[in-house]
């Protein structure tokens, strides 16, 4: 059974933009015409493809639907650039990384790539342990992850490992760790969280049979801001030595304990040949491997 391509593009810039007006806006077709195309795909299929919600959400015949539609663009960019046809023709390339590697070490070999390549980066942020997930569902082509066994049609490159440290201010600690750092004391001592998710502190916390329900939580969800916030003295938090080397060092932080959080990273991409992504996977791979082994 063919899957017709215009109606997998179409989905596509649907599940892009997040609504079907906005993807009529991009396609220079009515809302209606997006909708129509939609049903003729899932009649064609006989399966539903897409979840009418906002923002809308692909089913699961839906993901392998969008996974071909961006396969087969960056295939044709690839042809393109083969041909010497490539002008006029921009390359988009979605990837999902970290929020403490976008931070740090991941956007110069993007630039890297951009300053050779037709190609432009759609960025998806999320935490090392979710980014497999966008791979899976087909909205990216590659990710940093804390996940090693390859997603189904991928392979997997080690990056390294992302050491983090548990760091306070001076002032902190000497308020709320003067009789040193405690089950006691970190069961009140406000703790920096990147967000809901981010369980970095609470393994931390587990380690020293701290209860994670105890202390008090701020929520920072970005990274330079949550690096900004424990180097403001509004809790405790663990950070990358790219964050914290400065601050140790000057002497404005302090470790509260010497045993870091290892988090190993990995680089996931499509496990098809494509020049553009294996030359972008070359450069994030390499520069990962410098900065991490570095940090």
């Amino acid at each position: 059974m063919p899957v017709p391509l215009d109606l997998a593009r179409t989905l596509a810039a649907v599940v892009d933009e997040g609504t079907l007006d906005a993807a009529a806006r991009r396609l220079h077709i009515t809302p209606s015409a997006v909708s129509q195309r939609l049903r003729a795909l899932e009649d064609q299929l006989g399966r539903v493809v897409l979840v009418r919600s906002k923002p809308v959400r692909t089913t699961e015949a839906g993901d392998a639907v969008v996974r071909l539609a961006r396969q087969l663009a960056l295939l044709e960019h690839d042809a393109l650039a083969a041909l010497g046809a490539e002008e006029g023709s921009v390359a988009s390339v979605a990837l999902a990384v970290n929020a403490d590697s976008l931070a740090t070490w991941f956007l110069p070999p993007l630039a890297r790539v951009a300053a050779r390549r037709a190609v432009v980066f759609d960025l998806h942020r999320d935490d090392q342990d979710f980014t497999a997930g966008l791979l899976e569902s087909g909205t990216v082509m590659a990710a940093v992850t804390s996940r090693e066994t390859p997603v189904a049609g991928c392979r997997v490159r080690s990056l390294g490992v992302l050491r983090y440290e548990a760091v306070a201010t001076v002032g902190f600690a000497e308020r709320w760790f003067a009789r040193g750092v405690d089950a006691d004391a970190l069961a009140v001592a406000p703790i920096v969280d990147f967000d809901r998710r981010d369980d970095l502190q609470t393994q931390w916390l587990l380690r020293r049979g701290v209860s994670p329900a105890d202390p008090p939580r701020h929520r920072v969800p970005a990274s330079q801001d949550f690096a900004a916030a424990v180097g403001l003295g509004l809790g405790w938090g663990l950070l990358p030595g790219f964050q914290s080397a400065e601050g140790l060092a000057q002497g404005r932080l302090v470790r509260l304990g010497a045993d870091p959080v290892d988090v190993p990273l990995f680089w996931q991409q499509w496990n098809l040949t494509s020049p553009l992504l294996d030359e972008v996977a070359d450069e994030i791979v390499g520069e990962g491997r410098r900065m991490l082994a570095a940090g």
